[in-house]
């Protein structure tokens, strides 16, 4: 029998919470070394809750990126959004608040109760360290620290870079709990291969396609099957449905003689081939659902529930 003591085993559920755009998506892929969700330059580009999985001998996190909180909901889709993030104040043994130097916050907002209300460990996680000087930072550990007390940690980072986060993955360990696996030691995430194609397609319709466009579309994968060609090579044949909210955004999504959903589906395709490690043959097919993002019903049928 070995005299030494064996390390026990570490686990736990960190969630990532914040305003949009502030890095969270970043943040998570950085510490979980895998393309958990989809990165873009616009806000609310994260929709649902991502789980991402970090596993090693000693411990095991179960990372939770969820969508930016939205001050005022346009569409009962946000209020859905705003769900998944209340949904994490309630089931993480620690929590990181993101926020970045260009953030505003009044005196009063309302989320600085919230984060005061807190019994898990909070950490603050400034981001974007790299795009001001020190003494900016200081301001904002000061500004932050003052208002709320209860951070167990305060830390600046730049999740691009992936400066600083291996110190704080380090905190993080620090406050780990005694636990078992909760999923098996391969396991990256909790969502099936189709969900990621889905967030392919919908982060290129974000970076294609400018103003309401990106908003108003919903991408829902019909069918993945796993095949191969007539000459025996693996491929895999994907049928995307996207959704949009007007007739008139469904033109804009085609463009001129199919032109722009000719480079969406390339731009697409290229990605999933890359993410998959196989060929891909991919059919999308516009569809228009009138004001899905206030129907209950398609919301829920869109996976808007908690």
């Amino acid at each position: 029998m070995n005299s030494e003591t064996a390390k026990a085993h570490l686990s736990g559920f960190v969630n990532i919470i914040g305003r949009p755009n502030v890095g969270k998506s970043t943040l998570m892929n950085a510490l979980v070394g895998e393309r958990m969700s989809i990165i873009t330059h616009k806000p609310q580009t994260t929709r649902h809750r991502i789980i991402g999985i970090l596993s090693t001998d000693e411990y095991q996190i179960v990372f939770s990126d969820t969508p930016g909180y939205i001050r005022k909901p346009a569409y009962k889709m946000h209020e859905a959004m705003n769900q998944f993030v209340r949904s994490t104040f309630e089931d993480s043994d620690v929590m990181l608040f993101v926020t970045e130097p260009s953030e505003q916050y009044e005196e009063d907002d309302e989320l600085f109760e919230k984060l005061k209300k807190i019994d898990t460990p909070l950490f603050l996680v400034i981001n974007k360290i790299d795009l001001i000087d020190k003494a900016t930072l200081s301001g904002l550990f000061e500004f932050w620290t003052s208002r709320i007390p209860n951070f167990k940690q305060a830390l600046g980072i730049s999740a691009l870079k992936k400066d600083k986060t291996e110190a704080l993955l380090q905190h993080i360990i620090g406050f780990l709990p005694e636990g078992p696996e909760y999923y098996p030691s391969d396991q990256l995430t909790d969502r099936p291969e189709r969900f990621f194609v889905s967030e392919i397609i919908r982060e290129k319709i974000l970076l294609n396609y400018r103003e309401e466009i990106p908003y108003a579309c919903e991408v829902i994968i019909d069918s993945f099957k796993e095949t191969t060609t007539t000459k025996g090579e693996p491929i895999t044949r994907i049928n995307a449905l996207i959704y949009v909210a007007r007739e008139t955004q469904k033109s804009i999504l085609l463009g001129k003689e199919g032109i722009a959903m000719k480079k969406l589906g390339t731009d697409s395709r290229k990605d999933m081939e890359t993410f998959l490690q196989t060929r891909v043959f991919l059919e999308m097919t516009v569809k228009v659902r009138d004001n899905w993002r206030d129907d209950e019903k398609q919301l829920k049928n869109f996976g808007y529930s908690v």
